[in-house]
């Protein structure tokens, strides 16, 4: 059974850094594109980052752009993501996600994780 499970969310002030973690099991993570998106309280769920299999192409948000990176370790099945200078906006619940091709991951991905929560405070 392919399952997806993020750690790392908390609270931090603005300004501040925080590291999300997401692990796979249950299907070839390798092989798979991932990727993080988020969902603020009375909002739609958006994509933040994602980085491709083989090649490692991390793409992102324009939101997020030069302020977050994504990275995978797939011998760890493994992706994380690196926040940092984080605003108010930035808080919502923050989901993992893996597609069969990176076009999958950004339309409709093949697994979620179940979130974690990102609280930022000024």
């Amino acid at each position: 059974q392919a399952q997806l499970v993020e750690s790392g969310g908390g609270s931090v002030q603005v300004g501040g850094a925080l590291n999300l973690t997401c692990t796979g099991s249950g299907f070839t993570v390798e092989n798979y594109a991932l990727g993080w998106y988020r969902q603020a309280p009375g909002q739609q769920r958006e994509f933040v980052a994602a980085i491709s299999a083989g090649l490692e192409i991390a793409d992102y948000a324009a939101s997020v752009k030069g302020r977050f990176i994504i990275s995978r370790d797939d011998a760890k099945k493994s992706l994380y993501l690196r926040m940092s200078s984080l605003r108010s906006e930035d808080a919502a619940v923050y989901f993992c996600a893996a597609g069969a091709k990176s076009r999958i991951l950004r339309t409709a991905p093949n697994y979620w994780g179940q979130g974690t929560r990102v609280s930022v405070s000024s």
